[in-house]
């Protein structure tokens, strides 16, 4: 499986846990990692057919930035707008990334029980999300479950690195896509018939 990580940090040089999450992917096995902010410049501006030959190259597409607003930064906002583009991501004849796989990573300044019903921010994260699920759904690209740091405004050094190897695993496991998780599970049913009845 290839990956690709576009990173939208405004500026990732001094970001905490957005840059030790990208360096330890920029080093992972068959994972490209692209700073957004350094690609697309103060103008904000992308090649497009660049960065549509570089989706294409990779199975699984990976979307890494700090929660602002609850949204994303603008440089993530620019890409999606000039890169998803009528014709190819959507629309007739656009069907050219149907089948990839589509993944959050973020971080968030405030801490997970703020994320909730009742709480600080009053929704869930998945709640909050849903603009990326529906991007993925239209696209035809599958949504696999996201990977969030919460409280990194307060987080030690120590908190940080702990976060990597849980990012490093979750990024890299075939399994967050249900279908393919599905697919061992029958296997595993119809090589030993024993499990579908204990199942049943």
């Amino acid at each position: 499986m290839k990956t690709l990580v576009l990173t939208a940090h405004p500026n990732l040089d001094t970001s905490r846990i957005n840059r030790a999450w990208f360096d330890a992917l920029s080093e992972a096995d068959n994972v490209t990692t692209r700073d957004l902010t350094a690609i697309g410049g103060p103008t904000l501006q992308f090649d497009v057919e660049a960065e549509q030959t570089l989706l294409l190259a990779h199975d699984r597409i990976v979307l890494q930035f700090p929660f602002y607003w609850y949204s994303a930064p603008p440089i993530l906002k620019a890409w999606l707008d000039q890169v998803l583009s009528f014709g190819f991501a959507y629309g007739p004849g656009g069907d050219k990334l149907k089948g990839r796989e589509f993944l959050i990573l973020v971080s968030t300044g405030g801490p997970a029980d703020s994320y909730h019903a009742g709480g600080y921010n009053n929704f869930s994260m998945d709640e909050l999300l849903k603009p990326f699920q529906q991007t993925a759904n239209l696209t035809g690209m599958t949504y696999l479950r996201p990977f969030i740091a919460h409280g990194m405004a307060q987080a030690d050094e120590t908190q940080i690195e702990a976060s990597v190897p849980d990012m490093l695993s979750h990024v890299s496991n075939p399994e967050l896509n249900p279908q393919v998780r599905l697919a061992r599970l029958l296997k595993e049913i119809e090589d030993d018939p024993a499990k579908a009845a204990a199942v049943s």
